[in-house]
């Protein structure tokens, strides 16, 4: 069985990242990741990707100042490089220009902590809690240029308790976001491999 290639972008731990290695080491998995590609040298999520026996490198951003579609030409050039088919955002906290997102439309996922399209940006758990909403959880969609406004592929949700604190509740959406992106992930790759018949 032919597997998709996919790279996982991350800024930081990257434990969804982890969640997607972990879960390509199945055989009967569609996509296997390729490259981990962090745009900061010291993000501890490379030493994991490593440590997992996946290549992991970075392609500092801040070298390119305000140049913000310069530092994605550097990544898609790594990208394509390493022969990647579909890519993984996780963690990835920067804003996309409409280069990166136009190479790789209908080939790109992000995982984001709220159940969209409530709660688009930052801070989301926190704002659920002050919006009284009873549940949260989080969204895996295609990237498009407007922020968080792809088309969701899938959600998963929690139920926001009595009492609870940002932690606690993120806590929660995290551990649905490690069962939710893996599944996400294999069913794009799963449908690009069968339109290639």
């Amino acid at each position: 069985m032919r597997k998709m290639r996919v790279a996982v972008l991350i800024s930081g731990r990257g434990s969804n990242m982890e969640a997607l290695v972990k879960a390509a080491q199945a055989p009967d998995y569609p996509a296997e990741i390729v490259l981990v590609l962090a745009n900061k040298e010291d993000a501890t999520g490379l030493e994991i990707a490593r440590a997992l026996g996946v290549r992991a490198e970075a392609v500092a951003s801040k070298p390119y100042g305000r140049d913000r579609e310069a530092h994605e030409r550097a990544v898609d050039a790594r990208l394509r490089e390493a022969g990647v088919e579909l890519v993984c955002l996780a963690g990835y906290m920067r804003l996309l220009t409409p280069y990166l997102v136009r190479r790789w439309a209908g080939r790109m996922l992000n995982i984001h902590p709220s159940l969209l399209p409530a709660f688009p940006g930052l801070d989301t758990h926190q704002r659920a809690i002050e919006a009284g909403v009873g549940e949260h959880g989080c969204t895996v969609h295609l990237v498009t240029e407007g922020m968080d406004e792809g088309p969701v592929l899938g959600q998963a949700r929690v139920p926001v308790l009595p009492g609870d604190t940002e932690d606690a509740l993120a806590a929660r959406v995290l551990a649905q976001e490690h069962r939710l992106y893996p599944a996400m992930l294999a069913e794009q790759a799963r449908k690009i491999l069968l339109s290639e018949g």
